[in-house]
């Protein structure tokens, strides 16, 4: 790799954490628990959000053993291409870049959904906030990786900040501590109950509810991922990206996890506030918090958390555009992109990969006329698939991956981090994810009202079109490139190593002085911010 394609590596620990936590925890916690909590209960989905969030940290547990081996500014992308298929790096590639390029716009028209609670559509065209957004992601991205990370660590820090201060109001609501002293404990739990029937009666609607959240929780989780992205611009990555996966996989247990829990403790899941808030998309108003608030008798907060909803999604939108960027870049660098997409600047930036990129955040303007939300849903809805096909690839290249570390004879110990249930741990998430990739709209076979006859078709398509675009551009580039999988014994697992080791190196020598935090306090402040 030449100077002029060359990543500058500024971000640290913290602030990769904060990038992942970025791209998220945004609306799919804020606003989508409501929904899953409307579906399924609240047991259902504290249930489907723990072992979600157990398979997520398999998934970056696998892809930290990988990038902590060979740090690779073209991510995951290269593991794949490098360890497992060059046609499986290209479809993995291309379909994650496929997937941000139409979340990246959504998320801006969700900021000028927010920005209606407000200000009405009537008065201000939502197209005025999706410009000045759009604008400011684009220039948040170009100036660099050190000011990007500086900014996405202040935004993510008032989100946990949030987060924390929406936790702790729920656990004093439960407790009684509201306006209206109202103790629920566990009341919601007994009745309407823990676990609500979904789309059958008894142990099978209670069964396909857990199901059922499981995607949800899946949909939620969708982002974390994104800490491979970094692995080029990280300083020191064979200690940053280790500690970055704990952190990063610590505070989203928390923040989901617990959070969903306490929302179910307030809110019932067959109360009238939350299945009207269902129906608000991306406002407070549609966030099952609010509902908890507002029902405990506070009603000044709905209008700040719609200021703090905001927030989150731009950050988000930030994140998403940066994925966008260095997506095509690193194909660029495995020379499955044009190779202009690689050129970088005297920042460090692939201005060519982020231009091409902001280029279809334009799509966002979809959304400006009445009408066309329908067409954008389906659009955001099909992506979905895409980030289980990037969880699965990126398990397939970490079993490759081992599988060349057993035949070559490296054994773990050779290792700066290993993930942490070894190779039976990504074989147990692989099985996870295919199994909730192919049953993720089963509600399109099940008869109901809302169905078109006995079969959703449209609910099959924007569901499922995602497989067969990934496979046309693995069988696709297979049969233009005739590539092979790649053989244990003659994977690559040393190329540029050494060049790794030295910097290794010199970095632990010139940063001999640690300022791990001291004390009980510091570590607790460390281990959120």
């Amino acid at each position: 790799m030449n100077e002029g394609t060359m990543l500058h590596k500024g971000l640290h620990a913290r602030q990769i954490t904060m990038i992942a936590m970025g791209g998220a925890i945004g609306t799919g916690l804020i606003i989508g628990t409501g929904q899953g909590l409307a579906t399924a209960g609240p047991a259902s989905i504290v249930l489907s959000y723990a072992i979600v969030g157990f398979v997520v940290y398999l998934v970056m547990g696998a892809l930290g053993e990988m990038a902590t081996w060979i740090p690779m500014a073209s991510g995951f992308t290269g593991y794949a291409t490098r360890f497992c298929d060059p046609s499986l790096g290209f479809a993995l590639g291309w379909s994650y870049w496929l997937k941000y390029i139409v979340v990246t716009p959504n998320q801006l028209t969700a900021a000028a959904l927010v920005l209606q609670y407000w200000v009405p559509r009537e008065q201000v065209n939502p197209g005025a906030f999706i410009a000045i957004f759009m604008v400011t992601i684009i220039f948040c991205n170009y100036l660099g990786i050190e000011f990007f990370g500086a900014l996405e660590f202040v935004l993510s820090s008032i989100k946990i900040v949030v987060m924390i201060g929406i936790i702790i109001l729920c656990l004093v609501l439960a407790l009684g501590g509201g306006p209206n002293h109202d103790r629920k404990g566990f009341r919601y739990w007994e009745s309407p109950g823990a676990f609500k029937p979904y789309m059958a009666e008894g142990d099978l609607g209670r069964f396909l509810a857990v199901w059922a959240s499981m995607v949800t929780a899946t949909f939620a989780y969708l982002g974390t991922e994104l800490v491979g992205i970094t692995v080029g611009e990280a300083v020191n990555p064979r200690k940053t990206i280790p500690r970055a996966i704990r952190l990063t996989f610590w505070r989203i247990i928390f923040f989901y996890v617990l959070s969903v829990f306490l929302v179910g403790l307030n809110v019932p899941y067959n109360s009238p506030d939350l299945l009207f808030a269902n129906k608000k998309k991306a406002s407070a108003s549609a966030s099952p918090f609010v509902v908890a608030i507002s029902s405990a008798g506070i009603w000044i907060l709905p209008s700040i958390f719609n200021g703090c909803i905001l927030i989150f999604i731009l950050s988000a939108a930030n994140s998403d555009l940066y994925i966008c960027s260095r997506t095509i870049y690193s194909l660029a660098v495995e020379g499955q992109a044009p190779r202009l997409l690689a050129r970088t600047n005297a920042r460090g930036v692939p201005f060519f990969a982020l231009g091409v990129s902001s280029i279809f955040t334009l799509l966002a303007f979809m959304n400006v006329s009445s009408g066309s939300e329908t067409i954008f849903s389906y659009l955001a809805s099909f992506v979905t698939m895409f980030g289980l096909l990037v969880w699965i690839s990126i398990l397939t290249s970490h079993i490759s991956f081992v599988r060349a570390r057993r035949a070559q004879g490296v054994l773990d110990s050779a290792l700066a981090y290993t993930a942490p249930l070894g190779i039976q741990g990504s074989y147990f998430a692989l099985a996870f994810c295919v199994i909730i990739a192919l049953t993720k709209n089963f509600s399109a076979f099940i008869p109901n009202n809302e169905s078109y006859g006995n079969f959703d078709y449209k609910s099959f398509i924007t569901g499922y079109l995602g497989i067969p675009i990934y496979l046309s551009l693995y069988f696709g580039h297979k049969v233009i490139r005739k590539t092979r999988v790649v053989h244990p014994k003659s994977c690559d697992l040393y190329s540029g190593k050494d060049r790794i080791d030295q910097e290794e190196a010199e970095y632990v020598a010139g940063h001999m002085s640690s300022n791990r935090p001291k004390g009980l306090f510091g570590r607790v402040i460390a281990m959120f911010f």
